[in-house]
């Protein structure tokens, strides 16, 4: 029975409830159990999670109308989406607020911490229907690509125990992979969902920015946050996306999608024109061998289908892309993290002296934050506040925004010709654990094609293209396994709120590529 079960996509485990083939309680208690058992393995498991629900809830979402006073009266259950999530169990990245369970975004300034009210995305996907199964290890606070970065140990990818799954949302992805979650819900800043769903083997979605209320995200750069769904195929990520988004009152950066998201059907490309642009080799990188093979199996297969595949498009100011973000992204962070002092919740380190009979508070907020942040978290605070420095705010951030409007623009005049953009979602293949960790630009370069477009704001979804044949991957006691390969992932990104078109032509092509998204099932 538990192969049956495991080898259903969610949309699938939603369908065979609603047909009363499946209990959604035995369904919820099958995953408990798998995500329990790698909690409790930690490091010699896949380490995937901080939080494990001891045992299903009554029925999912009754208390969040109740704790959510801002819970809009006509929230769009779209019908071609399906109008319940049927109890098919959610895994939710760490830095969501969970009245329910400890919200500690992957640090230890937030260990034990559980908020008083629900993140909205969450909120929205329970009340639909999804019950909180777990929350996901992550890069602390989101800064980092291989989820090594948590105060709670890395996450090990599936694919090879020896290599990172990616980050910051390698929690979510890895756990999706390994098929102990169905689906969950990440966050992309700058890649977070695509790169660590290219390096797990799944599919990872950044809808447009503003798509998805950030309320109750643990923020790291508020103007480039997004919430989206991280699943085993193309329909699992539309139905998840569906229940997902819409204006939020909470989020006056939210808005209010002009589209219902529809379950994608598209078995054809036939008129899509799909630009790969001139700028694909990373400053001080390049492609892998074997992700250029997939990726270009990747194109003849959508030619194959009807797309007429543009290469002579261009994106002239992509390439300052990682060095603006960089700048932003920490500058941000330095504002956003400011609020992490040990004054009103979180760690509070021990003042070692007092003055005047009186704890020195200087002192105090110095221990905490030397205490609680990590030292990747550490290095892009100071980064972005020397970018907001007096003297240095305009040769720095001031610059870094003028480049992220230059790219904004060159996506437009893109698409005035193209109706979506193909690349590489990363550079590499899962990287083993610790080899990047001592040179951050290597680590940041993972993000190249990434970055881009959550500069511009624009929606981009990662699906799996294929296996790299250069890259054996290690057994379960290290050795090799023979004629093994690690993931590729192909991203498609499209103009703002084009989140259908995109979900369509992936859907066309993941049914072409037939990657087996079950090989990394633990």
């Amino acid at each position: 029975m538990s192969a049956e079960v495991l080898a259903l996509s969610a949309a699938q485990a939603s369908a065979a409830i609603g047909a009363g083939e499946l209990d959604a309680g035995e369904l919820f208690s099958f995953y408990r159990e798998r995500a329990e058992a790698d909690r409790e393995a930690g490091q010699e498991g896949l380490n995937c999670f901080t939080w494990v629900a001891r045992e299903a809830p009554g029925k999912a979402g009754t208390r969040v109308r109740e704790t959510v006073p801002h819970w809009p009266d006509t929230v769009r259950m779209h019908e071609s989406a399906g109008s319940s999530l049927a109890g098919v169990p959610l895994a939710v990245k760490d830095l969501f607020c969970t009245e329910d369970a400890p919200s500690q975004s992957g640090s230890r300034m937030l260990e034990g911490y559980t908020p008083p009210y629900t993140a909205s995305a969450v909120a929205r996907l329970r009340e639909a229907g999804a019950p909180l199964l777990a929350k996901t290890n992550q890069d602390e606070f989101a800064m980092g690509s291989s989820t090594e970065n948590s105060a709670f140990g890395p996450t090990l990818n599936p694919w090879d125990r020896t290599r990172v799954p990616g980050g910051s949302s390698g929690g979510s992805a890895a756990a999706v992979a390994a098929g102990l979650a169905p689906w969950a819900l990440g966050t992309d800043t700058g890649g977070s969902i695509r790169q660590p769903a290219s390096l797990c083997g799944v599919v990872g979605l950044k809808p447009t920015y503003g798509s998805v209320s950030r309320y109750g995200m643990i923020a790291f750069a508020s103007s480039l946050d997004q919430a989206g769904p991280l699943t085993r195929d193309v329909t699992d990520a539309a139905l998840m996306l569906a229940h997902m988004i819409g204006r939020d009152a909470c989020d006056a950066t939210s808005l209010a999608h002009p589209q219902q998201i529809a379950l994608p059907s598209a078995e054809r490309l036939d008129g899509v024109r799909i630009g790969v642009p001139a700028e694909l080799e990373p400053e001080g990188s390049s492609i892998e061998d074997g992700v250029r093979r997939c990726f270009h199996r990747a194109l003849a297969l959508a030619e194959e289908l009807g797309a007429q595949v543009n290469t002579d498009i261009s994106l002239p100011h992509a390439p300052y892309g990682l060095s603006a973000y960089y700048i932003l992204a920490p500058a941000e962070a330095s504002s956003n993290l400011a609020r992490f002092d040990g004054v009103r919740y979180g760690l509070r380190a021990a003042s070692s002296s007092k003055v005047e009979g009186a704890t020195d508070l200087l002192d105090m907020y110095t221990r905490t934050r030397h205490d609680g942040f990590g030292r990747e978290v550490k290095r892009r605070i100071m980064l972005g506040t020397y970018a907001l420095s007096s003297g240095y705010y305009e040769a720095y951030y001031g610059r870094a925004q003028k480049v992220r409007t230059k790219i904004a623009e060159d996506f437009a005049t893109a698409f005035a010709s193209v109706d979506l953009i193909a690349t590489p979602t990363s550079p590499g293949v899962a990287f083993a654990l610790g080899e990047k960790t001592a040179d951050p630009w290597s680590m940041y370069l993972s993000d190249y094609f990434t970055v881009p477009m959550s500069l511009a704001g624009i929606p981009a979804i990662s699906i799996p293209c294929g296996l790299s044949d250069e890259h054996a991957r290690a057994g379960a006691n290290g050795a090799e396994a023979n004629g093994s390969g690690l993931p590729v992932g192909l991203q498609l990104a499209g103009p703002a709120f084009s989140e259908n078109k995109l979900l369509d032509a992936a859907h066309a092509l993941e049914r072409a590529i037939a990657f087996d998204s079950t090989a990394a099932h633990v």
